[in-house]
């Protein structure tokens, strides 16, 4: 009886978390069109604040009615909303410096740490953690930030990825974050609803880095398995795999350029599939899948002996390097391609 209550709990905490997000992403479009409130194309980047707003409501009610709201939610509601509300200002009234973007983001990971969301590795001592938590919660959620270049691509690996932190959280009896990443999920799905159709709206920054920031804090918050399972210990870089795998193709790709890391370019890997001639909505579920694939190999080893978890974790690795090098070949020689075409068809018109 008990799980039934449990599991009907959890049912009414996704569609609470939908609804809201529909509701609440549809109101404030509609509010932003008739402000004007939007970009210059017309669509409103609210994306992100009506997100976060489902999201809070949900986690502050559906954890006081099933008693697991705790010092670590309100963590990720407090934090999350600073970096959503420096987002819109960026978004919508003047674009931030990187050092105060990272400044914010450093104020947001120190809540999170006072809120007792912080990594715990036994091997490497309090300090170490504390430079490993800020190193992660920045980088996942730079690292989302980036990843929002194409519709549907930065909502649909966090849906993944949330949906996968849900499912390890309720193995491991983290009701709160269970509860946390249950209503991520369904509210990035609520987003999709019209990022995807043709009622556009986008995330903006405050989503992308709303996004991150909430599941670079849920993947440390969960406790993956006993102290002989180290294997374990690379469950949340798998599950975020992608976003971390992009961000190392893009820096790899433009280094191997000469270009400077922190310079925008086309290298991402959504983009290279894009200049290799799959369309944006091929390219889109390939990116998916791969995510997918992430996503379902961190769940396998969470649960696993170490030398099976290995062996998986040589799977995946290898599977990145041979799909990053022949996506990265292949749009090369077609780049060169083109250009050599480009210059052919300039020679003959002189």
């Amino acid at each position: 009886m008990e799980g039934e209550k449990t599991v009907l709990g959890y049912i009414l905490v996704f569609l609470a978390a939908l609804a809201l997000g529909l509701i609440l992403i549809a109101l404030l479009r509609s509010l932003a069109l008739k402000a004007n409130f939007v970009s210059p194309q017309g669509i409103t980047r609210l994306g992100g604040l009506g997100m976060w707003l489902a999201f809070s409501i949900v986690c502050i009610l559906g954890g006081s009615i099933y008693g697991v709201l705790s010092k670590t939610g309100w963590g990720i509601i407090l934090g999350s909303g600073l970096l959503v509300a420096f987002g819109i200002i960026d978004d919508y009234k003047k674009e931030l410096s990187v050092p105060i973007k990272f400044l914010v983001q450093i104020i947001a990971t120190i809540l999170l740490i006072f809120s007792g969301i912080k990594t715990q590795i036994i091997y490497i001592g309090p300090y170490l953690n504390l430079l490993v938590t800020f190193l992660w919660v920045l980088g996942i959620t730079n690292a989302f930030n980036h990843l929002d270049i194409m519709d549907g691509l930065a909502g649909g690996i966090a849906a993944i990825s949330s949906a996968t932190f849900f499912f390890i959280a309720l193995f491991n009896a983290n009701l709160s974050i269970a509860v946390a990443s249950l209503a991520l999920t369904a509210v990035t799905l609520s987003f999709l609803r019209y990022n995807l159709s043709s009622i556009k709206v986008y995330m903006g920054n405050s989503g992308s880095h709303f996004l991150g920031f909430a599941l670079s804090a849920i993947a440390i918050a969960i406790s993956y398995a006993p102290l002989e399972r180290k294997i374990a210990l690379v469950c949340p870089i798998l599950v975020l795999g992608l976003p971390v795998y992009d961000t190392l193709f893009v820096m790899f790709m433009r280094a191997r350029k000469g270009r400077s890391i922190f310079k925008k370019s086309d290298d991402h890997f959504a983009l290279r599939l894009k200049a290799l001639g799959y369309s944006q909505k091929k390219a889109l579920a390939f990116m998916c899948l791969f995510g997918l694939f992430f996503s379902l190999s961190a769940l396998i080893i969470s649960r696993v002996s170490n030398q099976i978890g290995t062996i998986i974790l040589f799977v995946v690795i290898l599977v990145c390097l041979v799909l990053g090098k022949k996506v990265s070949q292949r749009s090369n020689e077609m780049s060169k391609e083109k250009n050599n075409k480009e210059c052919s068809s300039k020679g003959l018109s002189l």
